[in-house]
């Protein structure tokens, strides 16, 4: 009995130490594909080390035990068949000494294979510990190349521009330089192969000078004149940067639950998906923020009052000053937003009915999967209403992620008649692979009123590690209907923008190579537009802003098809992503079934998938029209949302979720 005993505690000492074996073997198995190792995780694997340590002890100690019990058993055993015993008892005996004597073989077996397997582990361990600390040495290695390279690579350009058109330096006056291109066409692309990491900034076309207001000036050749600083419109734009404060209406949330900090890896997902489509790419809700591209749409309304300020301009050029303010503050939230919003589904709505605290009442719609295409639509009782329709085109090119988005902005003021349209820029997202992730807006904005022909043009510098630049500038010059400079823009597109009114305007004297540059005195800068702090707390919450915290908010009456209602963008906000993962799955498959459906049901006469889609969906609230000013087809809001809501009739509304 006693030999019984010991047997049952080394069994069940074994099965102890099998399931840290199996663990072990869970954890070698490759299923973890982080690559980078926070301090946090080291710990971790540290302790991990540490128990599968103490774990293949146990083991050992288990080894040792099935060894004595067993020479014991084989002892006792050898000692009852040498008693004088009955022959029956003897035959049966002898039966239990060769099961015995097989139980003995089969765990020497055993006790040779765990030997074989702890020297292996305790062999490996250490192997596995040398990798480690050799793939933490060469990432940082590999960081600080990087890092050197990207140094070098300036320092030979910026000698080499040196070397190829000189300085032409004025020391003994004192001046700002804005940085102006004119914008490329409306329809160009950009180049596949462009870098925006650690650009240089671009040769500047344009100086400003600033002067005093009472300075008496006189008009020259090919100058302007004074211009009164003092008028009813500049007042307005003196009031243009001041927050509204009124209480609200309406209480609205002013945080949502943390996000969990669940760690995964970007490259482990990405690694092979160089190239493609970023829309056409599966991404669990780790990479996303509970917001889709419909209420990121609506984001750029959190400034409106710009617009109902612009309302009561009489002048158009200073009109255009406060426009292009509007168009520059919808990149101020993204500063710190690396995180996807969710792609809609096709079909997917959401409303902003904010009538009373606002003044403005806001609808977008996905008309399109592929390529994802969003129809926005937002009518203001102040005298105002924009729409637009934007194709998000996105790229992954290994170490940056480019998004593009395409399509023209509308805003008409029904007063005046001005009519303006422009064009968003490129935004992209830097370090994708090695460092912190962070955003860039580049590229050219030309806003247009096409009722006056007045113009603005506006660049968003790209960073650089070297630039004495503010970082994320913006620069610019509005221009009347003939084309003469009216007002110098200057600001940063996530914090602030001013307007400085030209006074005078002339050529500079001829760099070395030959070049000229534009010389405009200005009185002292307005402020236009200024960016609202981040609410308490915002690093937790995605850094979403107080209008966006309320986005997602449940409100009753909307559309059964409105983003609120989304149940894996629902279950991320409340920080159960697992389940949320879950849930997005079963929302694509849903929306493939669907697809597949309409192709099946579409005539055979097409000539590709996209274009089965095109012709077989159709938007419940947007339809396709000619846009007379760009000559592109785009969807424009077709009226019956808001008549739909008020009498609860939703009948028509496709089940999307």
């Amino acid at each position: 009995m006693k030999g019984r005993g010991c047997w049952e505690t080394a069994s069940v000492r074994s099965f102890c130490s099998s399931r840290c074996l199996n663990k072990f073997k869970k954890d070698d198995s490759g299923d973890d594909d982080d690559e980078t190792a926070s301090p946090a995780d080291k710990s971790e694997l540290h302790n991990t080390i540490k128990n599968l340590s103490l774990k293949l002890d146990d083991l050992s100690t288990c080894n040792d035990l099935i060894a004595k019990h067993g020479a014991a058993l084989q002892r006792s055993l050898n000692e009852l068949d040498g008693l004088r015993i009955p022959y029956e008892s003897s035959e049966k005996l002898k039966a239990v000494n060769e099961r015995a004597t097989l139980f003995r073989i089969t765990s020497n077996a055993m006790i040779n294979a765990c030997r074989d397997f702890l020297e292996l582990a305790e062999t490996h361990s250490r192997k596995w510990q040398r990798a480690l600390q050799y793939e933490q040495e060469q990432r940082i290695h590999l960081e600080e190349t990087i890092e050197q390279l990207a140094k070098q690579h300036n320092s030979l350009e910026r000698a080499f521009r040196s070397g190829a058109s000189g300085r032409a330096a004025n020391p003994t006056k004192s001046f700002s330089e804005g940085s102006f291109l004119t914008s490329k066409g409306e329809d160009s692309e950009e180049d596949e192969d462009t870098e925006y990491f650690d650009a240089m900034e671009d040769s500047t076309s344009f100086i400003t000078v600033i002067t005093e207001a009472k300075e008496d000036r006189k008009a020259e050749s090919g100058t302007t004149g004074p211009v009164d600083w003092t008028s009813s419109d500049n007042q307005v734009l003196d009031g243009a940067s001041l927050v509204p404060k009124e209480p609200p209406k309406v209480k609205r949330r002013v945080r949502i639950p943390d996000k969990p900090n669940y760690s995964l890896n970007l490259w482990s997902i990405m690694k092979n998906c160089i190239g493609r489509e970023l829309s056409k790419i599966p991404m669990p809700v780790n990479f996303n923020e509970p917001l889709s591209m419909l209420q990121r749409l609506t984001e750029d309304l959190e400034y409106h009052h710009l617009l109902d300020k612009a309302v009561h301009c009489t002048s158009s050029v200073e009109q255009m000053c406060l426009v292009a303010a509007f168009s520059v503050s919808s990149y101020s939230t993204t500063v710190h937003r690396i995180a996807k919003p969710f792609n809609p589904m096709l079909g997917e709505t959401f409303e902003l009915d904010r009538l009373d605290e606002m003044g403005l009442r806001s609808l977008c719609e996905q008309v399109s999967h592929h390529p994802p295409a969003a129809a926005h639509y937002v009518f203001s009782k102040n005298g105002w209403s924009l729409w637009q329709e934007i194709t998000i085109s996105s790229k992954f090119r290994g170490k940056y992620l480019s998004i593009m988005p395409l399509g023209a902005i509308h805003l008409e003021f029904q007063a005046s008649g001005n009519h303006y349209v422009w064009r968003k820029s490129t935004s992209t997202v830097h370090n994708i692979i090695v460092g912190k992730l962070w955003i860039d807006q580049t590229g050219d904005i030309e806003i247009v009123n096409h009722k006056t022909k007045d113009r603005c043009q506006l660049k968003f510098l790209p960073y650089s590690y070297f630039s004495k630049e503010v970082a994320r500038k913006v620069t610019g010059v509005v221009s009347d209907g003939q084309g003469k400079a009216q007002y110098v823009l200057s600001g940063s597109w996530d914090e602030q923008m001013e307007c400085s009114k030209i006074v005078q305007s002339s050529p500079s004297s001829p760099s070395l190579d030959g070049k000229q540059k534009t010389v405009y005195q200005t009185l002292p800068a307005k402020l236009l537009w200024k960016k609202y702090p981040l609410p308490e707390n915002a690093e937790n919450m995605y850094y979403f802003s107080e209008l966006a915290l309320t986005l997602n908010e449940h409100e009753e009456g909307v559309a059964p098809t409105d983003s609120r209602l989304r149940p894996d963008q629902r279950l991320m906000e409340k920080g159960h992503w697992d389940e949320a993962n879950t849930e997005k799955q079963r929302l694509e498959e849903k929306q493939r079934v669907s697809r597949r459906r309409r192709l099946e049901a579409c005539s055979r006469g097409c000539s590709s998938e996209d274009e089965k889609e095109a012709d077989t969906y159709m938007p419940l609230w947007f339809e396709k029209r000619l846009d007379p000013l760009t000559g592109e087809m785009a969807c424009v809001y077709k009226g019956g949302y808001w008549e739909a809501k008020e009498k609860q009739e939703w009948h028509m509304c496709p089940n999307i979720f």
